[in-house]
């Protein structure tokens, strides 16, 4: 088995250029079995969007704002005048005093004792973490405290993470309405972040960070209001928006898909043509993804801009997630018409397989980019189905696909910090489908760490506290991975996950979580969107090992769904 180290070896990154197409992703995935948020759901820790209803909490126009048309009421980027000015009239903390008297060259060095260093730099560092996301991400807080690091959470007040200060997990829960608007919630976060400069227990904050997409845009803004570490809000926005993140690759020379936005019928027209079929059509929000479409002609393109368009209208915020549905049936949403932008992009579909890309950086340069392979997506709601790292693709394809997952990194504007990258390699090259300015979710961060012994939640943390990163990597991989959510095949009851138990005790398995709750209704592809029954993840030799494992679990349906 060939792979591509995941670590530089002094050579410079240019782009190879070439394919001219795009791709259909990006559908938001809404887990609802009704029974609250004892769900088995809320396990999960997912990239998709997830609604998980509870009865206490009433969301958000802030969510709304970052779901559909980020970065919302949030303040603008600065100048880098203002920016210098925040820098140099706020007083370091201990720990950036700290950095400043050590040799660059002994923090970026990649051992395993300067790893070490690096973790003993964070210790008894105060972390401000905004938002704490489903109560999958608990691993995250954890290793913060692992670490020695004190983490405060700014969150809604009845937050599950709200419990993990009894625990010992973390040092404060900082309660914050987030039904406000952006602009509400980043001046209270504001405030309550500067206010632990007087505060015994935490003191000053070092860093801010989030492990959630929604609340990248916000921390990007509030660290760059207090002077610390953090990625530029003009980068944030700009990987945010379809439109310009394909601007910014176009700039900086790097293969972009033909594409236009679609503002009219009259432009829907105009766009297919010079765009050309098959052509994929998609809000051009992060994150209002429910309207992707998939179109071969002219008069496909016209209906499915105007089915977009009606469907982007009737769109409402429910814990979270964005769904169909009229706001007043529903306490707890908020209708998302009236920020929501309605324009579409137009841009020409991609072939070939999707891969993951997770990279680091560091002062300007990459540290880190793993390769992933993804599994065929079932269409047409593009579920995801299975992933294997180290990448079996051919050694040139997996070296192409980090240059260009380094270089749009670097032409968005950002310098440092960990990013999960989504591309394909496709028939005339590789393409970008979107960068993601954060740690990837679901079993990224287990992947990355059984097969390359690096932990992304640290990097994420040295990079949010200015650490510089240099992860000891070996030369092969400690062992492979494979990982996947077992889709419903057809739609149902759940009558059995007896079978899982018996899995968790089988070599190679490194978990085999149930998320469907026996009794609840599974749908399969023929009915609708399917629902993920089961997580697995496995390891073994060789990646196709794993990914040959990984499948005959899958077929033994440890999760039974009864049709009748």
């Amino acid at each position: 088995m060939a792979w591509a180290s995941p670590v530089p070896h002094n050579q410079r990154l240019v782009s190879k250029g070439g394919g001219d197409e795009a791709v259909p992703v990006d559908f938001d995935i809404i887990i609802d079995d009704g029974e609250g948020p004892s769900s088995l759901s809320v396990q999960m820790d997912t990239d998709m969007r997830v609604a998980v209803h509870s009865h206490s909490r009433q969301r958000s126009k802030f969510e709304a704002e970052q779901l559909v048309a980020s970065p919302g009421s949030l303040p603008k980027p600065m100048t880098e005048h203002q920016r210098e000015h925040a820098i140099r009239t706020i007083m370091p903390t201990a720990t950036h005093q700290m950095l400043a008297k050590l040799p660059p060259e002994l923090l970026q060095a990649k051992s395993p004792e300067a790893q070490d260093l690096r973790r003993q730099l964070s210790r008894g560092a105060t972390v401000v973490f905004i938002s704490a996301g489903l109560p999958g991400k608990r691993f995250t807080f954890e290793r913060a405290a692992e670490l020695g690091i004190k983490s405060v959470i700014i969150e809604h007040p009845d937050s599950w993470a709200a419990s993990l200060v009894e625990q010992g997990i973390i040092a404060k829960f900082l309660p914050v309405d987030m039904t406000q608007s952006s602009e509400e919630v980043y001046n209270t976060a504001l405030r309550l972040i500067q206010q632990l400069e007087d505060d015994g227990l935490t003191g000053t904050a070092d860093a801010i960070a989030t492990f959630v997409e929604l609340s990248v845009p916000l921390v990007s803004r509030l660290c760059e209001a207090l002077g610390l570490p953090g990625h530029r809000p003009a980068a944030v926005d700009a990987a945010r928006n379809k439109h310009a993140t394909r601007a910014a690759l176009k700039a900086a020379g790097l293969p972009t898909p033909r594409n236009g936005l679609i503002r009219s019928e009259q432009e829907a027209l105009e766009i297919a043509k010079i765009v050309g079929f098959p052509a994929v059509l998609k809000p051009v929000s992060g994150a209002a993804s429910l309207g992707v479409k998939k179109v071969t002609s002219e008069q496909e393109t016209l209906a499915c801009y105007r089915e977009i368009v009606d469907e982007l209208k009737t769109l409402v915020v429910s814990s979270g997630a964005l769904i169909k549905g009229d706001p007043s049936s529903s306490p707890s949403s908020v209708d998302a018409s009236k920020v929501i932008d309605l324009t579409v992009l137009c841009e020409q579909y991609l072939d070939g397989g999707e891969v993951d890309v997770d990279v680091i950086m560091s002062d300007g340069e990459w540290v880190y980019a793993a390769v992933a392979d993804n599994g065929p997506t079932l269409e047409p709601y593009f579920n995801e189905t299975w992933a294997v790292c180290p990448s079996l693709l051919p050694k040139e394809h997996q070296v192409a696909l980090k240059e260009l997952s380094v270089n749009s990194v670097k032409a968005l504007g950002f310098s440092s910090g960990v990013f999960h990258v989504e591309c394909k390699y496709t028939s005339t090259g590789p393409q970008l489908i979107e960068v993601n300015a954060r740690m990837g979710g679901g079993q990224v961060r287990e992947c990355n760490l059984l097969t390359w012994g690096v932990d992304l939640v640290e990097e994420t943390l040295f990079a949010a506290l200015g650490i510089p990163a240099g992860p000891a990597v070996p030369k092969k991989p400690l062992r492979c991975a494979a990982y996947c959510y077992v889709n419903a095949a057809k739609s149902g009851t759940v009558t059995d996950a007896g079978a899982l138990e018996a899995l968790r005790s089988r070599d190679g398995v490194v978990w085999a979580k149930q998320l469907a709750r026996v009794g609840t209704k599974a749908v399969g592809p023929q009915e609708g969107l399917p629902t993920w029954l089961c997580d697995l993840l496995v390891t073994a030799p060789t990646s196709k090992e794993a990914l040959d494992f990984l499948q005959s679990l899958e077929a033994e349906e440890p999760v039974k769904v009864d049709s009748r």
